[in-house]
Order: structure tokens, then sequence, then C-alpha cells
């Protein structure tokens, strides 16, 4: 039921939704405004019932199929379209690629660099570092490996008031249950750094499960092992496949590292200073943001220098949708040619589809239409009742499709499984249901209007004359 009413509140928090909503109502009396002409419709619709659920069927499979794609492509779109506020920005290493910073810019930058009266601070921040290793270093696949995000578990996830207050995105959109467990696993985490989260679907490859401890073989941080509790995990959805770990336990091995590097006079971790991946910091609006570019990076708009507390390495500071955007341009052509040549051959496959089902039915009728204008129905009257009859396939089957692909995999599979960048799953949204009416109902149209002017252009007197 709690579904089934996220699903209702995606619908409508949308005004092109409630629109939509309307206008199905509106279809609904008119269906029963013309009963008559409706049960035509289906009586028509049901003498060669083989055919109408063969059409059927491939409308929704091609629905399914768009309502996918678009998925992804809109997702990506969202994340990477500026907000006017309450946005955040990414601070990262201005000339490397991967960004790897001091741990001791974290403080500094959790700040927003304050010098001087009048400078914004941050409503909130959070540091991430990037720890990866494998459970079985001898036998390294893909299903033994795991990523950690190491930072401060009450960034994660606080309770305050009832309310979750969390850096990391749609944290707030786990149900009741998850957010109780995960809370409890974050206050673990900060009293045992040992004690880590992982997604259900990562713990699933590793064929691990809660309670459970591991032997971390790190692949990035060489000779920082690390000996893991698992004491929660993600639902299936954007963080099934992520994990989460104090940032502490991976200072602390580091440390623990150049200390035996210093009783044995070797060298000092390679990392020890290059330990922070990047910072994000929440800001109210585009204004601040700007004033917290020029406090971080030294330099304003115009060029005007000030003196930066991060020199070297340097750091820049962007917002969030642009650092996504410059993480995704590796898929840029991918998703244009989704966009604009898979789409639309789909497109106008299921409006080919329709055409050659209707027209056969056209061409199987000739003389019952004949006979409906002996009758006295007009010319318009028979080509509505065509373009009615795949009308009504089209968006019935477009509704159904959409609204089984958003419980089955919303529900079923915790969202698309279509790792991009940093986005392993995306959860289908409830404009999905829309979509699916709109493209049913357009390509239906399209597909129905050559079928039906021939409908409309039946000759009486032609079709007798082969009768007889």
């Amino acid at each position: 039921m709690q579904k089934l009413d996220d699903l209702l509140l995606a619908l409508l928090e949308n005004p092109l939704n409630v629109v939509f909503v309307g206008v199905l109502l509106l279809v609904v009396v008119l269906c029963v405004a013309y009963f008559q002409q409706f049960l035509f419709i289906l009586k028509n619709l049901s003498r060669n019932l083989v055919r109408s659920i063969m059409v059927s069927i491939a409308v929704m499979l091609l629905v399914v199929v768009i309502t996918l794609v678009w998925t992804v492509t809109a997702a990506l779109d969202q994340v990477t379209q500026e907000k006017s506020k309450d946005f955040k920005a990414i601070a990262t290493e201005r000339f490397q690629i991967p960004s790897q910073m001091p741990f001791s810019y974290e403080r500094e930058l959790s700040e927003g660099a304050v010098r001087r009266p009048g400078d914004v601070t941050p409503q909130d921040s959070m540091s991430w570092s990037f720890y990866g290793g494998t459970i079985d270093k001898e036998h390294l696949t893909r299903e033994n490996i795991v990523f950690f995000f190491c930072m401060e578990p009450k960034k994660l996830l606080r309770m305050e008031n009832d309310k979750p207050i969390s850096m990391m995105d749609d944290i707030d959109q786990l149900s009741t249950t998850d957010l109780y467990l995960l809370e409890k696993a974050c206050e673990e985490m900060e009293k045992d750094p040992r004690k880590v989260v992982i997604g259900v679907t990562r713990l699933e490859a590793l064929k691990k499960r809660v309670g459970e401890t591991i032997r971390i073989s790190s692949l990035n941080y060489r000779g920082i092992d690390l000996d893991l509790e698992i004491i929660g995990s993600f639902p299936k959805g954007r963080y099934g496949q992520s994990a989460v770990m104090n940032r502490r336990y991976l200072n602390n091995a580091l440390d623990a590292y150049n200390r035996d590097a210093d009783k044995t006079g070797t060298p000092h971790h390679p990392l020890s200073d290059k330990s922070l991946n990047l910072m994000w910091l929440r800001v109210p609006d585009t204004k601040s943001f700007s004033q917290l570019a020029e406090q971080i990076e030294g330099s304003d708009a115009e060029g005007h220098q000030r003196p930066s507390p991060f020199a070297a390495p340097a750091v820049k500071l962007e917002t969030a949708s642009s650092g996504i955007a410059a993480f995704l341009d590796g898929y840029r052509d991918l998703l244009w040619a989704v966009s604009y040549l898979l789409v639309p051959s789909i497109l106008a496959t299921m409006a080919l589809v329709l055409a050659c089902a209707i027209s056969i039915g056209v061409r199987e009728r000739r003389t019952e239409m004949a006979v409906l204008k002996v009758l006295g129905f007009g010319p318009n009257h028979i080509m509505s009742l065509i373009l009615g009859e795949a009308l009504l396939i089209g968006v019935v089957s477009g509704l159904v499709s959409s609204a089984l692909t958003y419980a089955i995999f919303n529900w079923g599979f915790g969202g698309v499984n279509f790792p991009i960048a940093f986005f392993p799953t995306f959860l289908v949204p409830g404009d999905a249901l829309r979509w699916g009416v709109t493209v049913g109902a357009v390509t239906s149209f399209i597909g129905s209007v050559i079928p039906a002017w021939t409908a409309r252009s039946v000759k009486v007197s032609e079709v007798f004359a082969k009768v007889a």
C-alpha cells in the first residue's frame, strides 16, 4: 500500500501529470457519454481477438523499451541540470584526474575557506575518499571487488525531528524501516570504524551477508588491507552496489602504516597526502556558490585575485551538475544515439506495426463499411471508428505496459540495472505512466491515419459491384 501511495504522489507532484490525469478522466467521461459507440469499437476489436492481442503485445513491448531508455536519459538529464537554489557543489583537485588532495584540506573546505567578514559558509559538507579492494586477491574477479565511499557516517544519515538528513542523494526516499535500520548502522559505524554498510546487490555478488566479517585487500591503497564487519545493507536500487566505510578507519590505517615506516626507515605510503578525493558542499543559491568559489579558488569571475589556502595542489569548485556532466562525457555519443536514433526507430516500428494490422482489418471489412454507409453512417463517422479502435489499443496497451514496467523494475528489481559512471541503477519515475499512454496514443494515431482514411473513402457502389 505504501508503494502505491508513493506512485500516486510521484504522479501528482508534477503539474504535467496532473493535467494528464485530468485528460484521462475526460476520456473516461466521453466513453461513458458515447457508450454505444464505445461498445461498437470493443465489438469490432473482439471479432479478431488474436490479431488485437498480438498488436497490443507488440505495442506493450515497444513501450517497455522506450520507458527503460527514457528512464535512464531523463535521470541523467535531471542530475546535469543546474538548480537555482539549495544545490551542491563539488571541490576537487584542479589539475589532475583522478582528484587527490591532502586530507588536511577537509576542514578548510568544509568551512568554505572563510577569511574575512561576509564570507560564505557552506550549509553542510561531506568528504569522500575512495577505497577499492577485493576479498580474494589471488583470484580477482568483478564479483569479488567492492568499492567504498569513506566518509563520516552522520553525513550518510541522521534523523532530526523524525526527518532524514543526508548529504547523499535519494537516501530520504528509502522506506521508514530502511531508514531506521540505516540510522542504527550509522550510529554503530561512528562507535566502531571497522563496521560498514554494503548494498544488497553487491553482497549477493560477494556471497556475503550482514553480520559476517571480511578482509579487503586494497587495489588503490597498496599495503592497506582492512578487516571489516558488515552491520547493514542498502536496499536494491541506486545504492544496491555501493558500500560505505567510516573515513576514520582509512585515515587510522594510513597513520599506522606511516608509523611503521618511520621505525623501519622506509618511505611513507604514497597516498598519505592524497587521500581526500572530493568534497561536497551545500549552498543556498547561485550567488552564494559564486562567492564560495572565489573564497576557495582565490579569484572571482572577473579574475580579481585573493589569497587561496589551497595553492599546491590547487582546488576548483564546480556545481554538482557540472561535475556529473564531466563524468558523463564518455557516454555522450552513446546517449545521443539512443535518444535520437534508437527511440525514433522504435516509434516508427510501432506505428508501422499498427498501420499494417489496421490496414488488414480495413480490407477485410470493406463490405461491412459499405453497409454502414447505406445505413446512414457518414465517412467521418466511419473514420472515427477506425481511429477509435487504434487509439483504444494504443492507450490501454501503453498504460498497462508502463504500469507493469514501473512495478516490476522498481518493486521487483530495485530499478533499471544499467550502470553509467557512478549510477548503478535508475528508478522508473512516476512520469512513466504518462510516457506509456502518450507514446501508445500518438503512435497508434499516426499508424491508423492512412487505414482510417482508406475506410472513409470506401465506395458503396464499388463494393457491391464486386459482391454481385
